[in-house]
């Protein structure tokens, strides 16, 4: 037990009779005491299996002699908010869940905390909450989804979604097996959308255990990690390991480089700076844009490749990904084992990690290089691109590795919404055209709460008429399942005066992915020169924007609060 809080239970002895009065006894309130929480709930497939990794890590605390006590907050899934107003409050709940682990461990003096959570907001929750709170802490990645038949994912809701509203389009009973099939079992989506990307992002961080992102979540491996988490963290209490000892610059430089190589979601270049400003340091947008100019891209995973997560666990994981780019790594950064990641890697090989699991990978035909390319035969540098320019003075980001390559330089004129349900409609009523730029504005932080926007990528890619030939510009948000042309996160947002509010339809846009660059250059289908656009856009946005709706409770102080995406979107 730490001084603080022996401390506290001189100063007031109802703690310990409470303590007590929730079944414990008096040799439990002597040891340490462990606050494990879960994002476990019936909320979606994420989440539904969490109390059992949060029980196995239960035993852990209690085999080394601590004393662990349960917390839940569960959270919200953007499958099952996609294209409706839930979808808005969807990137504020990442704070509203920081917020009630803080509180919960704030309330008590804890002497070490794990929490264990799967997807798209509640990881980088979790994540700020460890930065935030500073003491012991470890995290479980909640894994991987199962995958569906002829190795698809539930993203197959974008071509259903789209064909339900077009007639005939689609039959009952191919609704129905889709219903069935879509989401086989728990854990995160079978792709590398958010959710897996930020448990990915946990482990390259230093804050999971060696090779637990990503592990299949019926599994009995993933129990093994939890089990291990329970006793990790009475070490590091021993240890006196902190977050603050693991989340230094170079862990997240090396995080930043494995989310380059792997293909990662869009979202982490909101995420992990958020993550760093709760340590009270910055991690400039640029960085994400300098180092995609060197790793390669060796992750061969949907949607920016092929194979699914489970079988990228299967072929070694981020340790394997480490092992491929360890030249480009600091192998000096500490770990929640209390070893540098060099060590851990040198563990993992001795254990024989990395050649355990490739008999799984056997039974779908796969090799391991298949699904975690050799550096020797990359075909492609990094993975997204930070593109500034008169529509995106502070910057936007485009994700290449799931563009085809004619989409990664365009000039194609601008057709404009102010909200995603319109631009949604005019896709399914045919109403986009091979080479338009469509525009999604009032959709950043301070605009509708900065949504993703897969609802409306899904139909462009699942469009045979204009898949390949549309790109999309928005201040929001896409998932990391999000395929195509698709430029998001565009800074200043329209909701603060942006660039972005005052282009109209027919204005020409231009990007480049290799330049970096992304400018309005012609005004209503006429060019010009950038200056000329840019002095345009200046004319036009003295008379401002449009007042924004009213809005209530948490949503309101969210989109009231909320920092640029270029810094994060968290509160200020």
């Amino acid at each position: 037990m730490n001084q603080r809080s022996k401390s506290e239970r001189l100063w007031w002895s109802q703690f310990d009779a409470l303590e007590m009065g929730s079944g414990w006894d008096e040799h439990d309130i002597q040891k340490p005491q462990i606050m494990i929480e879960d994002a476990y709930g019936d909320s979606h497939p994420g989440s539904v299996h969490l109390d059992r990794l949060t029980e196995q890590a239960k035993y852990g605390v209690f085999e080394k002699g601590g004393f662990p006590a349960q917390y839940h907050c569960t959270d919200i899934c953007d499958g099952c908010a996609q294209g409706g107003p839930g979808m808005n409050v969807i990137l504020a709940s990442r704070e509203a869940i920081a917020n009630m682990v803080e509180m919960h461990a704030s309330a008590v003096q804890w002497d070490g905390m794990i929490l264990s959570s799967s997807c798209d907001k509640s990881v980088p929750a979790h994540l700020k909450a460890i930065a935030r709170m500073d003491i012991p802490s470890i995290f479980i990645p909640g894994g991987s989804m199962r995958p569906g038949p002829n190795a698809t994912t539930s993203i197959l809701a974008g071509d259903i979604s789209l064909r339900q509203k077009r007639k005939d389009a689609i039959t009952e009973e191919e609704i129905r097996d889709y219903k069935l099939t879509g989401c086989p079992s728990c854990g995160a989506c079978a792709f590398l959308g958010t959710a897996s990307t930020m448990q990915c992002m946990a482990e390259a961080l230093g804050l999971a255990l060696p090779g637990s992102a990503l592990a299949p979540a019926t599994m009995r491996d993933i129990l093994d990690y939890a089990r291990e988490a329970g006793r990790k963290i009475m070490e590091l209490v021993e240890k006196n390991i902190r977050p603050s000892q693991i989340l230094t610059e170079a862990a997240f430089r090396n995080a930043i480089i494995i989310h380059s190589a792997i293909g990662g979601s869009t979202n982490a270049t909101l995420h992990l700076p958020s993550i760093a400003r709760e340590l009270g340091y910055d991690l400039p947008i640029d960085l994400f844009d300098e180092i995609n100019h060197k790793v390669p891209h060796i992750g061969n995973v949907t949607p920016s490749g092929q194979h699914q997560t489970e079988s990228f666990w299967f072929a070694g994981g981020i340790p394997m990904v480490q092992m491929e780019l360890r030249e480009m790594l600091d192998l000096n950064v500490m770990t929640v084992t209390g070893k540098t990641l060099g060590e851990n890697l040198e563990d993992l090989q001795r254990s024989n990690f990395f050649e355990r699991n490739l008999g799984y990978l056997h039974n779908y035909g796969l090799e391991r290089e298949d699904v975690i390319l050799p550096v020797d035969q990359i075909h492609e540098i990094g993975s997204v691109a930070v593109m500034k320019g008169n529509i995106a003075p502070e910057g936007s980001v485009f994700k290449y590795s799931a563009c085809v390559p004619e989409q990664r330089k365009v000039t194609g004129p601008a057709r404009v919404f102010d909200c995603e349900q319109d631009a949604y409609n005019a896709v399914v009523e045919h109403k986009i055209h091979p080479g338009d730029i469509m525009v999604i504005r009032y959709e950043g932080p301070r605009g509708a709460g900065m949504p993703e926007m897969l609802m409306e990528t899904e139909a462009i890619v699942c469009d045979p008429t204009i898949n390949g030939k549309v790109a999309l510009l928005t201040d929001g948000r896409f998932s990391g399942a999000t395929r195509g042309a698709a430029i998001g996160h565009v800074s200043p947002e329209a909701a603060s005066g942006g660039p972005i509010a005052f282009l109209e339809e027919g204005d020409l846009i231009s990007y480049d992915c290799e330049t970096r660059e992304i400018n309005m250059t012609g005004i209503h289908g006429v060019p010009c020169s950038i200056e000329e656009a840019t002095a345009e856009l200046e004319r036009r946005s003295k008379a401002g924007i449009p007042k924004q709706p009213k809005r209530k409770g948490f949503y309101k102080f969210y989109t009231d609060h909320a920092v640029s995406a270029m810094k994060g979107a968290g509160l200020e």
